[in-house]
């Protein structure tokens, strides 16, 4: 399916047209009937002679349902502007016209309707539609000439809208959803269903999927989806679509808010903009409302330049780096500017003339996103996250300059990674002279102060970065642990004290030394765990140290023992107290050389 929206001043026949097209009628309120003026969006489809399906959103043309209007075209990847032969050229007509273009809207068609009217003035129209498009989007559009109540010219309109729909590029079926809801009701039996415009990503059945709007961000799952009327397991773009949503209430949802994948979208409301085309940005206009799909928040917008400016949204939505959006002065009916969107992670603005400063650094950045920007503004960023902000990231990223892809999915900006490489050396050859009995420097230490240098790394650095970047230092990473390679916690001033413990232990193994004696030499907990590591000394439990070769000299004993043997007799074998054999059982027990038999008892494992 291919969906094209209509534009164009009021009474100018678009929705007869659109009638006479499908043999549907997209009026959907009996007012609008009534009165033969259309209020809201209108819907209606057909089947061209290629076997193509095209849906139509018909959109009102009176000035005072601009938004309305705005909210059917912007979502749709193809329009049709209808002027009426007996009225010529008028003023909702241009301002659809601005609107297209401000959407950056490049495919679509022209139709002068009423032929029948003003069979003189067709040439006369026709010469001002094309003056009027002159530099924008339309064009080089096609032009046709119809009457919808004689049907003629109506055949080649379906041609070409059959050319038009061929010529148009596939959507991509594999992009990451975005659906902007146009409407939200209940069906009796099956419960929310919310329709729209389809023009990226794919839709299944019993997808999760997060709905960001005006009053609710929430989690839900499609229940199930129509198109054209009809089920559907699985809705593909472009197509108008009809989804059935579970455990939310059709009460809750607005027309403007969005379904998209979770995690996939950024969820933003402060972004910078370029002007593409309309009022210059600087010109004392600072609140405006932005329609973007069928979303209308009202923002404020702090101008850098004529051409560039930033804009705090009302409320969050899903956006990303070449969005186009179009900014209306509220209570007027005109198009004040179209813009595009350049960044939607934008620095903070906190000195002074660093608004002058943002203008000259988005001056020159492409609408489709600046990789290098992005990440040497970090110094490091993760690949999924500028994908997430709408940059097309290439597979093999040396091809940009200064940017190069480290461990984790992590692109880094290299004069920044060579500083942090530099001073995660520093940083941790200080560390280790401060405190010689330290087995190497944390890693989450290490992170925490390569965030203090300047450069800092960026919060979310974690293991991976770390790890790559104290690699390219020279240093070994071992249980968490950065340290020199061959690097060994010395004992410094605690050697002696190791030493007279070990002398002791060599004259008797299972005479452990007492709290109060490691007291008395100096060793406390780090001492002594800095010795274990060393193969010094061996801690068992209640803060008994021993020989690391006591545990065998013990086996070498119990195994001359009756089998099996009592704490009692292990004790008496060893000449040694309770405080020791105790934990030294548990410790054999541990190992697998010996085994508890009850509460006891145990025996040697042979």
């Amino acid at each position: 399916m291919y969906v094209l929206a209509t534009a164009g001043h009021v009474d100018h026949g678009k929705s007869t047209l659109v009638n006479a097209l499908t043999g549907m009628e997209p009026d959907r309120w009996a007012e609008e009937r009534k009165r033969g003026l259309t209020i809201d969006l209108g819907f209606a489809w057909t089947t061209l002679p290629s076997g193509r399906e095209l849906a139509f959103v018909d959109v009102p043309g009176h000035e005072k349902f601009l938004a309305n209007m705005l909210a059917g075209v912007g979502p749709a990847p193809i329009v049709c502007l209808v002027v009426a032969a007996d009225k010529g050229w008028q003023a909702q007509s241009s301002d659809h016209r601005d609107a297209i273009t401000a959407l950056g809207i490049t495919r679509g068609l022209v139709v002068i309707t009423r032929a029948d009217l003003a069979p003189e003035s067709l040439a006369a129209t026709e010469a001002q539609i094309r003056a009027e498009l002159r530099g924008t989007p339309l064009a080089d559009a096609p032009v046709l000439t119809v009457s919808a109540t004689t049907g003629d010219g109506l055949d080649e309109l379906v041609a070409t809208l059959d050319a038009v729909t061929a010529e148009a590029p596939a959507p991509d079926s594999e992009a990451r959803l975005r659906l902007w809801v146009d409407r939200a009701f209940t069906i009796k039996g099956a419960g929310t269903v919310v329709t729209g415009t389809l023009t990226a990503g794919t839709l299944h059945t019993g997808d999760r999927l997060r709905l960001v709007g005006e009053t609710s961000d929430e989690v839900t799952a499609v229940r199930g989806l129509q198109s054209r009327n009809s089920s559907a397991e699985v809705v593909a773009p472009s197509a108008r679509v009809a989804v059935n949503l579970r455990e939310v209430t059709a009460d809750d949802i607005h027309r403007g808010d969005a379904l998209i994948i979770d995690d996939a979208w950024p969820i933003v409301e402060i972004i910078d903009v370029r002007r593409t085309m309309g009022q210059l940005l600087d010109e004392g206009v600072h609140g405006l409302m932005l329609h973007i799909g069928t979303a209308a928040v009202p923002v404020h917008m702090r101008p850098f330049d004529g051409d560039h400016a930033r804009l705090t949204l009302e409320r969050p939505l899903p956006l990303q780096v070449t969005d186009r959006i179009v900014l209306r002065s509220p209570g007027s009916r005109n198009v004040f500017a179209g813009v595009v969107i350049l960044d939607v992670d934008p620095p903070e603005l906190n000195r002074r003339g660093a608004g002058t400063r943002r203008a000259l650094e988005l001056t020159d950045r492409p609408e489709t996103g600046d990789i290098l920007a992005e990440v040497a503004r970090r110094g490091a960023v993760e690949r999924a996250r500028l994908v997430r902000f709408g940059l097309t990231i290439p597979d093999a990223v040396e091809g940009v300059e200064g940017v190069e892809e480290i461990a984790g999915g992590w692109l880094a900006h290299r004069p920044t990674l060579e500083k942090w490489v530099e001073d995660a050396g520093t940083i941790v050859k200080a560390k280790l002279a401060a405190e010689p009995l330290a087995a190497g420097v944390p890693e989450k230490a290490l992170a925490e102060e390569l965030r203090r240098v300047d450069p800092p790394l960026p919060d979310g650095g974690g293991q991976d970065l770390v790890a790559a970047i104290a690699s390219r230092s020279g240093l070994d990473t071992v249980k968490g642990m950065v340290r020199p390679p061959g690097h060994t916690a010395g004992l410094g001033p605690a050697e002696a004290s190791v030493a007279e413990v070990e002398r002791r232990l060599a004259a008797n193994p299972f005479a452990a030394p007492e709290a109060d004696d490691l007291r008395e030499l100096r060793l406390g907990v780090r001492e002594l765990a800095v010795a274990e590591s060393a193969g010094r000394l061996l801690r068992l439990g209640d803060g008994v140290v021993v020989s690391p070769r006591t545990p065998a000299q013990a086996m070498r004993l119990l195994a001359g023992l009756d089998q099996p043997f009592t704490t009692s007799a292990a004790r008496k074998a060893l000449g040694t107290t309770r405080r020791v054999v105790i934990p030294l059982l548990e410790y054999l027990d541990g190992r697998g050389w010996t085994r508890r038999i009850d509460n006891t008892s145990r025996e040697v494992v042979r």
